[in-house]
């Protein structure tokens, strides 16, 4: 009876060692796999357009991405460093697919652009992803550049809610200066449909900005009081930039030489307009280095030295294999002022 009850003490003894090993290793996996698992990812932080460390490689957030979703333009502005050298758009559905990975990889602020963006489908392939952004990734910001010559009331109707910014390219208050510069189609009033859309997104709630390119045509022009007038959030103001194979080199479908100006004479434009409050200047330096640019094809371009250098596309390697060619510079881009009050529910504005 004694030697029975020993022997049933030894299996509960040995059960109880059995068990409590299987605890431990099961716990010893599930540490291990943890440890991998934050050595692989890092750690990512979404506030602003942060870093992270992965084998001490710093690794991008893309917090602000403008898309140049296709290189069609109906305007033949002699300067355009985007131009159409090729007619492609990707399929919706992939469209919306690398916008999934960019918000995924940390996008808080998607800028569509060009080329023209409302002249794909008459602006509905643009307005899907507007929304696509805002409704269903949640997006904090969504924005357009456009020429503002193709944009219809009846967009607003439909998209307006989802559009957090709209700017709109304008060089000059002269209709024969933004003819000259190639700012124009046919005998429409570049300066008409400026004012129009200004009005549209005061009543559709979008916060309206401008963005002019300043170069020999415009350089000596006072735009205070037009500015004062349209009453822009923003009023982006870019010294004219040549890339090869855009608009310099024998490959370029533009010649945009004769509209370079000096960096004085870029700084003399500024300091005339020094009292405008909403004026955010870019030097040629602050614009080669401090956008995340994706093209047609969802590839980043590299502009520092001067043209751009395609990254592979993040729809076939990812955004985090892709963007360490992209090129970005974190510093240049907060010391331009990338990061500011995008979303038009924090922007406190008078409808």
């Amino acid at each position: 009876m004694f030697l029975s009850s020993q022997l049933v003490l030894v299996r509960l003894l040995v059960q109880l060692c059995v068990s409590s090993m299987h605890a431990v290793i099961s716990a010893f996996m599930k540490f291990k796999a943890a440890w991998l698992m934050g050595t692989t990812r890092g750690s990512r932080s979404l506030k602003g357009t942060s870093t992270v460390q992965k084998d001490s490689v710093p690794l991008t957030t893309p917090s602000s991405v403008n898309y140049h979703f296709t290189r069609q333009c109906n305007y033949k502005c002699g300067f355009c460093f985007h131009t159409a050298k090729t007619s492609f758009v990707l399929p919706i559905e992939e469209a919306k697919r690398g916008l999934l990975l960019l918000k995924q990889a940390g996008m808080e602020k998607i800028n569509f652009s060009g080329g023209e963006p409302f002249i794909h489908q008459r602006g509905e392939f643009l307005g899907e992803m507007v929304r696509y952004c805002k409704q269903e990734l949640q997006l904090p910001s969504v924005s357009i550049v456009s020429n503002g010559s193709m944009i219809k009331e009846n967009w607003f109707q439909r998209y307006g809610e989802y559009l957090d910014i709209l700017a709109v390219s304008c060089d000059s208050f002269d209709e024969e200066t933004n003819k000259a510069i190639g700012r124009a189609q046919g005998r429409k009033s570049h300066l008409d449909n400026l004012y129009k859309v200004r009005d549209w997104c005061r009543q559709y709630k979008v916060a309206f900005k401008i963005n002019s390119v300043i170069n020999t045509f415009n350089v000596h022009e006072d735009m205070t009081e037009h500015i004062a007038s349209l009453n822009p959030v923003r009023w982006k103001v870019f010294q004219c930039l040549l890339i090869e194979g855009e608009n310099s080199g024998g490959d370029s479908l533009r010649e945009a030489e004769k509209f370079i100006i000096t960096d004085q004479e870029f700084q003399d434009f500024l300091d005339r307009h020094q009292n405008t409050e909403c004026l955010v200047p870019e030097s040629n330096q602050k614009m080669r280095d401090s956008y995340l640019i994706l093209d047609e094809y969802m590839r980043f371009l590299d502009c520092r030295s001067g043209r751009k250098d395609p990254s592979k596309s993040i729809l076939d390697v990812g955004v985090e294999e892709a963007i360490k060619f992209s090129g970005f510079d974190e510093k240049m881009f907060l010391k331009r002022g990338g990061k500011y009050t995008w979303s038009k529910a924090d922007m406190k504005l008078e409808w």
